[in-house]
């Protein structure tokens, strides 16, 4: 916590130092999933990227309550419809049922790429009296009104009494249209285009309705974040993440939300993911440029030329910086999966070397430590991860050198190379979230486990001239795609 952390604050525009509300302690709210279909690669680089911040926070040395919510009501379409309520439908399921299905997924989803699970994950259907005493509380400050029996927030009053809404997209007020996602009913009740619900009276045939002062109904998408940041965070915290598709209506809504309710602006720093392209191109089932994680794991797209392991998909969201776009092709995913394992590649021949020097005045041990201490220059920089793991990478070349003997193992001490593995590991284990699955994924020392004692077996074969037994287990670990070398040093193996 001793470093000096730059955040890039959307609400400002630029990058400002970091400090939390409270020293030591971090407040971090970002918005989960619309749990009404399968998490796409989209939803998952925007989670694996705050994963990756959230990481870098407990690094530092901070205790991060992290929040991340899971909407399962009121997020509607553009027709109107909620999403859940249309999975429902299409699935011939109850709403809790689709909620329930879809959440285990995502979950799986977020195993499956190695993030950790967050402080508190709220549900919006289990905050329904939080919700409705908030929009209690606007209404009471003068900031929304009730128009048969839905309420709808005040922008043009908000906006003419503290100059706050619009701030965080960068729209004026007077230049708004109808953008929100309710705006496409009951239009006629609403003073002003950008007016938002934050209470929607049902249908009768709405199935997800509870009992409110106005009507029986359902609470307002944006609603669900304040009311629940506000429980687990306090009225201000630290910082609040989601993709850049949100910053506008969702965000700049609740920050007028909190600000309608108890009269203050609700984050400090406001992050923002950008979106993922593939092959150039937006992502669209429809024109099917597309590709669904599964997919990707197992190669039956027509848009890749083979499958590519969760962790090297991580790495790939990874090479570019959070606030940038990523570009998702097979060429590229080729390139990551060299990165990938050329960097788990490095950590094993950095475990495997001995250094003899006996200080660290040498130029090699300056070089290398300067390049560590920029991983985390550039990490501190707005969690560059690119320019990290292009210093990690310049790293692992100088280890290369030392290991073919381009450089002198007596031109560096131990002592260096201890301080860098372990640097290293930190970051990207603990940071990158990376795991080591080039021997197989998380059973991977089980695996090489399992392989050493194929070779000693082998070994032994060979030495008692039994040809059959020794070319058997060559010929089986070749079909397996499992490379066996001799050479001076013993013998290795790789996939």
């Amino acid at each position: 916590m001793n470093r000096e952390l730059k955040i890039y604050n959307s609400l400002s525009g630029e990058k400002e130092v970091f400090k939390p509300i409270t020293e030591g302690y971090v407040g971090m709210y970002v918005c989960g999933p619309t749990v009404y279909n399968d998490v796409h690669m989209g939803n998952c680089m925007t989670f694996v990227r705050f994963d990756m911040i959230y990481r870098y926070l407990v690094y530092l040395g901070y205790k991060v309550r992290y929040v991340r919510n899971i909407t399962d009501v009121g997020h509607l379409l553009d027709d109107g419809e909620d999403r859940i309520l249309k999975g429902a439908k299409a699935e011939k399921l109850e709403p809790m049922e689709v909620v329930q299905k879809y959440s285990n997924g995502f979950h799986h989803m977020m195993e499956v790429f190695n993030t950790k699970k967050p402080s508190i994950e709220p549900r919006a259907t289990a905050h329904i009296i939080e919700q409705i005493e908030m929009v209690e509380q606007i209404i009471n400050n003068g900031y929304a009104y009730e128009a048969n029996g839905s309420v709808y927030f005040d922008t043009l009053k908000l906006a003419e009494d503290t100059g706050e809404y619009g701030k965080l997209s960068g729209r004026k007020i007077e230049d708004l249209k109808a953008e929100s996602r309710d705006n496409l009913k009951n239009q006629e009740d609403k003073r002003h285009p950008s007016d938002f619900a934050i209470w929607m009276k049902a249908a009768p045939e709405h199935i997800m309705k509870w009992n409110s002062p106005w009507s029986e109904g359902f609470p307002g998408w944006h609603l669900e974040c304040s009311a629940m940041s506000t429980k687990y965070l306090g009225e201000r915290f630290d910082i609040h993440g989601g993709g850049n598709d949100l910053k506008f209506p969702h965000h700049e809504n609740e920050i007028a939300q909190n600000m309608g309710s108890c009269g203050c602006s609700p984050v400090n720093y406001w992050l923002h993911t950008n979106m993922l392209l593939m092959n150039g191109k937006k992502m669209s089932k429809s024109d099917g440029n597309s590709i669904m994680p599964p997919k990707l794991f197992s190669g039956e797209s027509e848009h890749i030329s083979k499958g590519y392991s969760p962790m090297v998909v991580r790495f790939f969201f990874l090479q570019s910086h959070y606030r940038s776009t990523s570009d998702l092709s097979d060429s590229v995913l080729q390139a990551a999966e060299k990165g990938y394992k050329r960097f788990m590649e490095g950590l094993k021949t950095l475990s495997n070397i001995q250094g003899t020097a006996k200080n660290n005045d040498s130029a090699i041990n300056k070089e290398i430590l300067d390049l560590v201490e920029d991983v985390y220059k550039h990490m501190d920089d707005d969690f560059n991860t690119p320019r990290a793991i292009a210093s990690i990478f310049e790293i692992v070349t100088k280890i290369n050198s030392l290991k073919s003997g381009k450089v002198s193992l007596a031109e560096i001490s131990q002592e260096t190379l201890n301080t860098v593995q372990s640097k290293l590991k930190g970051i990207i284990f603990d940071v990158f979230g990376l795991m080591d699955d080039t021997a197989g994924g998380a059973g991977g020392e089980v695996l090489d486990g399992l392989m050493q004692l194929v070779i000693e077996l082998r070994q032994e074969a060979r030495e008692s001239k039994n040809w059959g037994i020794s070319d058997k287990i060559r010929d089986s670990l070749k079909e397996l795609e499992i490379q066996i070398k001799d050479g001076k040093d013993g013998t290795t193996w790789s996939i």
